[in-house]
């Protein structure tokens, strides 16, 4: 009887008290491994931004790690003649290297058109030339006069970047406006409220402030038509085809009416290449000869790099050139939230 009594209690210890022994020491192992992971994740998302930033070199077609000083001295030698006046560089500066952060911040696993990186050395994102492209680009006598210059503007504005609120802004930048920037939702169909249309003096000495490409109208029809092959135009109808249909506050052209259909005039400028959308198609039908009058380079929005440096001539600081042109911003040191 005892024995039995014996074999019983081993039954009940090996089938129950065992069993669950097990089950909740392996749920406790369990949990301090989820713990254990969790933390991990946590400590990458909380990595800290160390000055350097990966871009994707569209020549070679790989990734490089570059500091974001030369980086911006780069995209600076790149995007503004070296001439331009100090003020101006440093303002481009300033601009480049918020370009540059919002992108890293904004595409940190890689930019949809280029997933190895958030920049490329493109003007897709911001031109940028190395030491040797620059090299082989200018002369010695260029790199000596100009380079220090482009250095100075970099370092003197070291870490500066622009704000709106606690936002880093988007700084789009262009060649030359023709005398008033463009509202960004007038060009991109979305509102920014420190992208607003302002006016932009001092360009006059700009290369492409204004100018003219003059087509023979077979010519100008059959770029027309090959674009919208519907439309039923001669150089006898022409006048009455195409009309214009709306201006934006700062005078480029939006709507264009192409026989009763409206296209934007981005189209325009895309199908004649175009400098700008501030255009003027002018039609004479005794030499049948079409000359387009545009005024400015770019898109317009946000900075005019020539009225930048008419700005600098005219004493302005580069903080004053930037909250000229981004409406309502402040100009700060980088703070990674």
């Amino acid at each position: 009887m005892k024995k039995l009594w014996i074999y019983a209690g081993l039954i009940l210890i090996i089938t129950i008290i065992l069993p669950t022994i097990l089950v909740k020491t392996s749920k406790f192992i369990s949990f301090e491994n989820k713990i254990k992971i969790k933390d991990i994740k946590k400590e990458v998302k909380k990595e800290e931004f160390d000055g350097y930033i990966r871009i994707y070199d569209t020549k070679t077609q790989e990734v490089v790690k570059l500091s974001l000083e030369d980086y911006v001295k780069g995209v600076v030698a790149a995007e503004m003649p070296g001439e331009f006046h100090i003020e101006a560089l440093k303002a481009q500066a300033v601009a480049s290297r918020t370009y540059a952060l919002h992108k890293m911040n904004k595409f940190s696993e890689g930019h949809p058109d280029h997933s190895q990186a958030p920049l490329c050395t493109g003007v897709h994102c911001q031109a940028f030339l190395s030491m040797k492209e620059l090299e082989e680009a200018h002369s010695k006598k260029w790199m000596s006069k100009y380079w220090p210059k482009i250095e100075e503007a970099v370092e003197d504005t070291a870490g500066e970047v622009i704000y709106y609120g606690k936002e880093l802004v988007e700084p789009l930048y262009h060649s030359t406006s023709g005398g008033m920037t463009e509202d960004a939702k007038d060009v991109f169909a979305s509102d920014s409220p420190y992208l607003k249309s302002v006016s932009s003096p001092y360009e006059e000495g700009a290369p492409k402030f204004k100018d003219i490409v003059t087509y023979k109208v077979e010519d100008f029809l059959s770029k027309l038509k090959k674009k919208y092959p519907g439309v039923n135009i001669t150089k006898e109808n022409l006048p009455e085809k195409v009309k214009l249909v709306e201006r934006s506050e700062s005078g480029r052209i939006k709507k264009v009416m192409i026989d009763g259909q409206v296209v934007s005039g981005s189209e325009i400028r895309e199908i004649f290449n175009l400098n700008s959308t501030n255009f003027k198609i002018i039609y004479n039908p005794k030499t049948e000869m079409i000359d387009i009058e545009t005024i400015g380079y770019g898109h317009g929005v946000g900075m005019s790099q020539w009225g930048a440096n008419g700005m600098g001539k005219k004493g302005k600081k580069y903080k004053n050139i930037l909250k000229h042109y981004y409406t309502g911003v402040e100009i700060k040191k980088y703070k990674k939230e």
